[in-house]
């Protein structure tokens, strides 16, 4: 008879490596099964695209094999764990073909120590697999805390003291210092899942353009159900360079409002956010999320063929990008900055601090963060409090030599919510 105590514990231990992904299709699959597991019950296969994986109550099994595909994958990632970092359990939970019912059973993997051994023998190739995926994150993280630590040497040193007393106090930026809500930084990050083998092992890495969150891989995979098997969310996501150096720019500002600065990336931001926080966007135009909807549904410029070019709807006047420039070895070129400020839905501010390469964004924020380019910034814009803003920004090797403000214009934030 299953000990209910005993499933419970084993499920969590399972929850806690990892391998299930972030709360996906996967995990609500797992949770549900030992839920049903646990109350003796053995649900049908419509049950589980139903009651687990969110499907309609017209759902049709002869014609949609999602379910099939999940728990397949189930099992696949159950045989994963007890071969790997759950090799010394002495039960294991087992899914058995042709059954929706998680049972225990020993542990076949179960290594029992001997007393000597005269060589360690190779990790099984789950092992590496689940190795695989831990050092692409410690890579990811390494990455971002240099990044981080080279922006303190290569860019100019924040303010003084004085100059961010005349920075908080700008409109621009007084209005979510003095409020009560809390601030949200959003970065635009850039999402990568996984492609396995056989074995479960990550056979590279891909980043999709259609594909921007762990969320629109479930609906991928599911709408694809012969890949599948294949994809692997990572929990992974990259961000442009010039993010370190402008949240560098941007952090004494925002941190002076005595409350709580969160930040988020874009790939994970929800809807309620704009509504309920005071939001910082900081990253690429192309890395927008969600909030690219909103940004230019009130404004005179649009998105052109690629995120390297914008549009004037006005005076139809194409700014595009020449970052490209670098691979064809000119270390010379011109980049655009794009500010925007606008009103929540709520009593919130919107502010979006973007680029359409490094560049630009860095040139942007700095812009932002000092008094007397703040100051030509709110001159210009008058006493308008939505409004948005084009720079012009030159460059050197990935350096943001000069750079001038070539235009402000009042946005709708009527039209944006509207929208």
């Amino acid at each position: 008879m299953l000990d209910p105590e005993q499933l419970a514990a084993r499920a969590d231990r399972i929850r806690a490596s990892g391998l299930l992904g972030r709360s996906g299709q996967l995990s609500r699959l797992f949770d549900y099964l030992v839920e049903c597991s646990v109350l003796g019950k053995s649900p049908k296969e419509i049950d589980i695209a139903v009651e687990a994986l969110g499907r309609g109550a017209e759902f049709d099994v002869t014609q949609d094999a999602v379910v099939r595909v999940y728990v397949h994958k189930l099992r696949r990632r159950l045989d994963e764990f007890y071969s790997g970092p759950g090799r010394a359990e002495t039960q294991r939970i087992v899914l058995a073909k042709g059954e929706y019912r998680l049972s225990l059973e020993p542990n076949e993997e179960h290594a029992v120590e001997a007393p000597a051994a005269p060589a360690t023998p190779p990790a099984p190739a789950t092992t590496r697999g689940f190795a695989h995926r831990w050092l692409f994150v410690a890579l990811a993280a390494s990455l971002l805390i240099n990044l981080l630590l080279v922006s303190f040497g290569r860019f100019r040193m924040p303010p003084a003291e004085a100059d961010l007393v005349r920075v908080r106090a700008n409109p621009i930026w007084s209005p979510l210092l003095q409020d009560d809500l809390p601030i949200v930084i959003v970065v635009g990050d850039y999402y990568i899942f996984g492609e396995t083998d056989a074995s479960m092992n990550v056979t590279r890495m891909i980043r999709e353009f259609a594909i921007n969150s762990h969320h629109e891989l479930e609906a991928y995979t599911q709408d694809h159900p012969e890949v599948a098997e294949r994809y692997m969310d990572l929990g992974l996501s990259y961000l442009p360079t010039s993010v370190a150096p402008a949240l560098r720019e941007l952090m004494p500002i925002l941190s002076s409002a005595g409350r709580r600065v969160r930040v988020v990336l874009a790939s994970e931001m929800t809807p309620d956010l704009l509504t309920r926080a005071d939001i910082v966007y900081v990253g690429y135009l192309s890395g927008l999320g969600l909030l690219r909807h909103f940004v230019f549904a009130g404004s005179q410029f649009a998105i052109g063929d690629t995120y390297d070019e914008l549009i004037d709807r006005k005076s139809g006047h194409h700014y595009v990008s020449q970052s490209s420039s670098l691979w064809r070895g000119d270390p010379n070129y011109r980049d655009y900055g794009y500010f925007s400020t606008f009103s929540g839905s709520n009593g919130n501010r919107v502010v979006i601090v973007a680029g359409t390469r490094d560049v630009a964004l860095a040139n942007t924020a700095e812009a932002l963060a000092h008094p007397d380019s703040l100051g030509q910034l709110t001159r210009q814009a008058g006493s308008r409090r939505d409004f948005e803003a084009l720079y012009e920004v030159y460059g050197m090797e990935g350096t943001n030599v000069d750079s001038k403000l070539l235009t402000t214009v009042p946005l709708n934030p009527a039209a944006i919510w509207r929208n």
